[in-house]
């Protein structure tokens, strides 16, 4: 099985998520999103396929999230792909594209659906 894992090594979800995946025999393919973000139609294709929206793919953490004023309700799904092409950090994670399905590994056993 193909598996790859939009992975972030500072982030403990993430690590649990690829733990999992190691301990189930499958070796990913590790992205690490932040130095090698996907691209913004790749980015929707991902959070499309997981089943949920840009505001629902989106880390609402940190500095950049409240200097570009990202919780304003207003904003439309193509601003927020937008802010996360530009700032790859609000990417939430980890995201895992498996042959089954994309799914948001927050907590990371969620990655046991699409092993």
């Amino acid at each position: 099985m193909a598996i790859t894992i939009y992975h972030n090594n500072a982030c403990s979800n993430s690590r649990g998520a690829l733990a999992l995946i190691r301990e189930a025999g499958i070796e990913p393919v590790i992205v690490d999103y932040v130095k090698n973000p996907p691209t913004r139609a790749e980015l929707a294709d991902i959070i499309a396929r997981a089943g949920l929206t840009p505001r629902g793919a989106m880390r609402d953490k940190g500095d950049v999230y409240e200097q570009l004023n990202l919780a304003d309700p207003s904003l439309t799904d193509d601003q927020l792909l937008d802010a996360m092409s530009a700032h790859p950090a609000l990417i939430n994670r980890p995201f895992v594209v498996t042959d089954k399905s994309v799914r948001l590994c927050r907590p990371p056993a969620v990655v046991k659906e699409i092993l």
